[in-house]
């Protein structure tokens, strides 16, 4: 545990929470992507391929986790963990929002051409993802980081003047 601790630069132990949380989500992940693979099947062969998906995305994250830390100036290895959980649960949680919203609205397959409706619903998704991602991030404590993330991704659209 020391030696998990050093490497991941945890100095408290309730910083301990991400990785176990980071952990959980990808075993999630990894169950219910091997449960879509193959269904109806032994449950044992579900645990194998969920074990080998886990192994697989975790080298995968990983290596991931080692290109991100230069780029995105961190101060603490653990925080890269906080930052993806933070991008993990506002893509889920932004499409929570505008299901039930373009609903409100009146808005459906039905009344609307197919393409208007999902241009639309990705337009409603895409400004939800934007304040959901500085809220959520402040949760995770990584208001600064996302702020800035923010305001680097709106000038790259054009929102520049706004943001000045």
């Amino acid at each position: 545990m020391k030696k998990f601790k050093e490497h991941w630069e945890i100095k408290h132990n309730w910083q301990l929470f991400l990785p176990f949380l980071g952990l959980t989500a990808l075993g999630y992940s990894s169950y219910k992507l091997a449960n879509m693979l193959i269904k109806d099947v032994n449950s044992i062969l579900l645990v194998l391929l969920s074990a080998v998906i886990f192994m697989a995305l975790l080298k995968f994250i990983l290596f991931i986790f080692g290109k991100l830390e230069k780029k995105w100036e961190v101060a603490y290895k653990w925080e890269l963990i906080s930052i993806f959980l933070v991008f993990a649960t506002t893509g889920s949680s932004s499409l929570f929002v505008s299901r039930p919203l373009i609903k409100l609205m009146g808005v459906s397959k039905d009344n609307l051409p197919t393409f208007a409706y999902w241009l639309l619903y990705i337009i409603i998704g895409f400004v939800f993802y934007q304040i959901l991602l500085v809220f959520i991030g402040w949760l995770f404590g990584q208001f600064k980081f996302f702020w800035d993330f923010e305001k680097k991704m709106l000038r790259k659209i054009g929102f520049k003047r706004f943001l000045d």
